[in-house]
């Protein structure tokens, strides 16, 4: 008799697992996922990615959506009427209290090497981190954050131009693959105490942590592969920087200044280092070409980009 999973997770992260467990020897039996949320500057109400492909794919499959977990009787029992062997956890958004806890083995798919970057941004902290290596640890969970025993570990090697949204799909892959060998082999594997010594955490992402200045090419360019997909990187004036590249990092020079005009980039100077930059957009604006918008505020080389 096939294994019951319940499935709890909500970005598209999460719905890359939950399709490979769709198509897999497992039961699928229900997914929690997070309430649909105003999106927009019309505020229309939108179902996270996983409950849409749910609907798009017309499955057969109770969706829960609770606004919280915690101390929820009625979410308590909706999944032990459902009646679980295994919990699988991905991106969900909610930490799991002991009730649930004890319902079934709570198996969470998180994308870093444990004890590395617990919390909510792992993929964007290992690139701000510039880190050769990041991966998906699957691990038994517990009561504390990200804090159980390992039951596998996959890793990605991050490219140097690799930007989160690629770090996010490569992972998404190898979390997939990972789940399905878990589960394959639970009953065989010896989990891993993590080592405490080793932890560290990272936090969620606001809006403001995409303010960024032209001290550091380096710095800025790292940030800009963390945050290119959210919340986007932009000066203080609020002009958003977007496609950049890193020219070098070790020349001097006078932040913001414009080095070179080309046909289709621009290249800014940093106090250290320089970078290329093939589209800004000003703020209400829409994102347009570098060169068109450096001709469009009468700027040349040796001028400053604010």
């Amino acid at each position: 008799m096939s294994k019951r999973i319940l499935f709890m997770g909500t970005p598209d992260y999460a719905t890359t697992i939950f399709k490979e467990l769709i198509n897999s020897k497992y039961e699928v039996i229900g997914l929690f996922t997070q309430p649909d949320k105003p999106v927009g500057r019309k505020q229309v109400l939108t179902p996270p990615h996983i409950k849409q492909y749910c609907l798009d794919e017309n499955l057969n499959l109770p969706i829960f959506q609770p606004i919280k977990l915690r101390g929820n009787e009625e979410a308590k029992k909706q999944i032990e009427d459902l009646k679980p062997d295994f919990i699988i956890v991905a991106a969900y958004g909610q930490i799991l209290p002991k009730e649930i806890l004890d319902i079934a083995p709570c198996i969470n798919l998180h994308a870093s090497l444990l004890p590395k970057y617990r919390g909510a941004s792992p993929i964007q902290e290992s690139l701000l981190n510039d880190d050769y290596f990041t991966g998906v640890t699957s691990m038994l969970m517990e009561e504390g954050l990200d804090s159980g025993d390992i039951l596998g570990l996959q890793y990605l090697k991050i490219t140097s131009t690799m930007e989160v949204s690629e770090a996010f799909e490569k992972l998404s892959i190898i979390a997939a693959t990972l789940t399905i060998t878990t589960l394959d082999n639970f009953e065989n594997i010896k989990p891993i105490k993590q080592n405490e010594a080793e932890v560290s955490f990272c936090k969620k992402i606001k809006k403001e942590d995409g303010l960024v200045n032209f001290l550091d090419a380096k710095k800025l360019y790292l940030k800009y592969k963390a945050y290119s997909y959210w919340p986007g990187i932009f000066l203080e004036s609020e002009l958003k920087l977007k496609d950049i590249e890193l020219v070098e990092e070790n020349s001097i020079n006078k932040e913001g200044e414009i080095l070179e005009i080309s046909k289709d980039f621009i290249v800014i100077g940093c106090k250290k280092g320089s970078l290329k930059i093939k589209t800004l957009q000003a703020p209400s604006k829409k994102a347009i070409s570098s060169v068109d918008f450096i001709r469009g505020q009468r700027l040349e080389v040796g001028n400053i980009l604010l």
